[in-house]
Order: C-alpha cells, then structure tokens, then sequence
C-alpha cells in the first residue's frame, strides 16, 4: 500500500509519545540532562492535541471514504441548488449541523468537492462545521455560566461570517483548486460502482485507511507546532501585547490560531479570559479559531493550491475581524 512507510513512522511517532507520557505520568523520573521540564510539558500538550483531534479525523475519513464509494456526482449536484445564493446558505446550514472538528472536516470536503461540490459549497460546510455545530454551541452555553448570550452570538455572527466568505469564494474562484484533479477522483469512481457491495466496503475502508495515513502526518506536523507555541511562548505575553478594541480583537484570533485547539473545548479557555478582555475579542477567539488554526491551514495546504489557501486565509482574518468591529455595538 502507497502508505505503508508513512503509517509506520507516524505509528512509531504516535507509540513513542504516548509511551513516554505514559512513565511521565506514572511518576518514573528521567535524568533531567535528558528531559527538561519544558520536553515533559511538550509532550503532554502534542499528545493531548493528538488525542483531541484524531476521533474527529477518523470520523471525517470515514465519512470521506463512504462519499467516494456510495455517492455519485450526480447525487451531490442533485443535492446542491443551482442557484448559488441558495447553495450558498444551504452549504452553511448543513455544515452547521455536522459535528466535525476543523482537522476532520478536511477530508470530507475534499472528497465532496473531488466528486462535483462547488469550491465555494464546500469552503461554507467547512467553516461552519467546527464553528458552529450543536456540541460547540452546547460547549459554549456551558464554559459561560449557562448564560445564552455568547452561545448565541457565536452561532449569529460565525454564521453571517461564514456566509459573507462563501459569497466572496464563489465570485474569486471559478475552477477547482484541489491538487487531486476532480477528473482522477472521477475515475476511480466510475470503476468502484461497478463492484459488488462487498468489494465496494472493502474500498471503502481501504480509502478511509489512506486518508487517515495521507491527512495524518499533516495532522502531526500541525500538532507538533501548536505544542511548541503553547509550550515555549506564554499565553500573558501574547494577550499583553492587546492594546484596544481591535488590538485585543487580533491578539485573540492569533492566539486562537497558534494554540489550534479543538472548537469543542475552546470556550472554556475564551471564559478564562472574560474578565481580562471584551466580549468581542472572545468571539474573535471563538470564531477565527474553528475557521482557521496551525494545525488546519497545515492540512488545507497539502488538499488546496497554495494560492487559494493564502486568499482564503486574508479573506477569513479580514471578514472576521470587520464582521465583530461592525457588531461590537451590539455585543
């Protein structure tokens, strides 16, 4: 199999750290010419990051391999309106339902737009899947003191925001980016429909394997990165160098994006900050972060060109950032 050397060395990656965190945890203690106190912390933050993010992976490349298997172009453009404003807001409606981290909603959309979604269809369902689906908003509502107000103003203005990205996406861009051609996963397709139910699982989960493997290794370099942040830069120092509405706004979609942390447990690290900054830095925090994080643009730039990944970045900081200053009197 094409992946066997790369599963093998995340194997032993993934092995070698839960290994070392396991004797840490248990209180073994290492010569501290060897480990320092900031190798231990590193390697609690990249494990913990790991273990957050890959149930949400394998969900997603399960569900990518399902959609390269049993789901037709022919059924997804049936399934995509043909007017793009209404695609427009279905794509983020439905993403909106979907509970999917901002790593495991890469495959899916990759394959979805592989097999015939538009570009612009694909980039709704992956900005609000992490954002705003009913576990975060739940998650929310919590980390805040049960109060409805920020659950609220996240799911309102992540949306609007979403929706404002995808209408700027489908006006830029015409044609697929993906570095896969649509014409190869079309082709693969084609000869798939043709097998009986048993070899099409069995292609399903050979697929489902290869994704993992293929958006794996990206997923670690990311994690690798936002451990060394959160490990080697302090949180304080980034937060001080605030200074303002739209300071304070930057500083937080930053550090959102440095410390990549799930959108499911963000908001309760937002709340540790409620009594330090505006509510409208928060959100920046809580918007920008499912939308786009270390980890994720790591992986959006090994499915997307180089290019659209950039646009799309500036278009994401720039529509979050206004969106929030627009909003701010009524936060």
């Amino acid at each position: 199999m094409r992946t066997r050397a790369n599963s093998e060395l995340i194997g032993f990656a993934f092995l070698g750290s839960c290994f070392l965190l396991f004797y840490f945890q248990k209180g073994i203690k290492l010569s501290e010419s060897f480990f320092s106190d900031s190798l231990l912390t590193f390697n609690v933050v990249f494990i913990s990051i790991l273990l957050e993010a890959l149930p949400f992976v394998l969900l997603g490349v399960i569900i990518s391999g399902i959609i390269q298997v049993f789901v037709s172009e022919e059924q997804i453009r049936r399934f995509i309106p043909r007017n793009k404003f209404l695609a427009i807001i279905m794509s983020c409606l439905v993403g909106a339902l979907f509970p999917a981290c901002e790593c495991g909603i890469v495959p899916i959309v990759r394959r979805l737009v592989g097999k015939g979604m538009p570009l612009f269809a694909g980039v709704g369902f992956l900005l609000t899947g992490p954002l705003i689906n009913p576990i975060v908003i739940f998650s929310t509502y919590m980390a805040f003191g049960e109060d409805p107000k920020m659950a609220l103003l996240r799911m309102v203005l992540g949306l609007i925001t979403a929706m404002i990205i995808t209408a700027m996406i489908c006006v830029l861009f015409k044609k697929n980016q993906l570095k896969i051609t649509k014409n190869s996963f079309h082709s693969e397709a084609q000869e798939q429909v043709k097998q009986p139910l048993l070899m099409r699982l069995r292609s399903m989960v050979e697929h489902a394997i290869d994704e993992f493997f293929d958006m794996g290794k990206f997923l670690i370099i990311g994690a690798v990165l936002a451990a060394f942040v959160q490990t080697f830069i302090s949180t304080k120092s980034i937060v001080d160098l605030g200074d303002g509405l739209v300071g304070s706004t930057l500083v937080m979609m930053g550090l959102a994006y440095l410390l990549s942390l799930c959108s499911e447990a963000d908001a309760f690290i937002a709340a540790s900050f409620d009594h330090l900054l505006p509510k409208t830095s928060l959100l920046g925090f809580l918007i920008y972060g499912p939308m786009l994080d270390l980890k994720n643009t790591i992986m959006l730039m090994s499915v997307f060109k180089f290019r659209f990944v950039i646009t799309l970045t500036i278009l994401i900081t720039t529509t979050v950032l206004a969106v929030l200053l627009l909003a701010n009197p009524f936060i």
